[in-house]
């Protein structure tokens, strides 16, 4: 079915568990953490989704693919850290949300590709992972990704600087 192994489909299934569990706490929370049983489950299954992406591609050693892959298990790593004990707000709740948020736009690139150069079957909409519209959907996504990611910042940022101008009790 689609030129695809039932590994590959497990692989792809895990992937849009983790991506739909990423784009909803997004859409629901604002952002990601691991604080929450949605965010648990995306990183667990961006890091389920990366490990078996090492199995499936096929391109005779290391590749651009294996590199993403290592680029979102290093800042999946890098967002838990600075999640720990961070507060509410703040510097580190930034830069974690901003990291979570990374790694979900990472998902679009390899969906995209080996979506696209699948369907539909009988005329694929792009030819490769080096095809221009690619690179154009991409970069699309990308541009979203910038826009919630500044909207993110704005909004932790914004709260850690309000409560810090808060008169202390005496």
């Amino acid at each position: 079915m689609f030129g695809i192994t039932p590994f590959g489909l497990l692989h792809t299934l895990i992937s849009c568990v983790s991506l739909g569990a990423g784009l909803y706490g997004l859409w629901r929370y604002g952002e990601l953490s691991y604080r929450n049983r949605n965010g648990k489950l995306y990183v667990w299954g961006t890091v389920a989704a990366c490990v078996t992406g090492f199995f499936i591609v096929r391109h005779g050693g290391f590749s651009q693919a294996h590199a993403l892959g290592i680029l979102t298990l290093g800042v999946l790593l890098a967002a838990w850290v600075a999640d720990r004990g961070a507060a509410d707000r703040g510097l580190r709740r930034c830069f974690a949300a901003l990291a979570y948020t990374a790694t979900v736009f990472f998902h679009f690139i390899p969906g995209f590709n080996e979506t696209l150069v699948r369907l539909p079957p009988s005329k694929p909409i792009i030819s490769g992972p080096e095809d221009p519209l690619l690179f154009v959907l991409v970069g699309v996504v990308l541009a979203i990704f910038l826009v919630i990611g500044l909207i993110q910042a704005k909004r932790l940022l914004r709260t850690r600087d309000l409560e810090a101008a808060k008169p202390t009790p005496v």
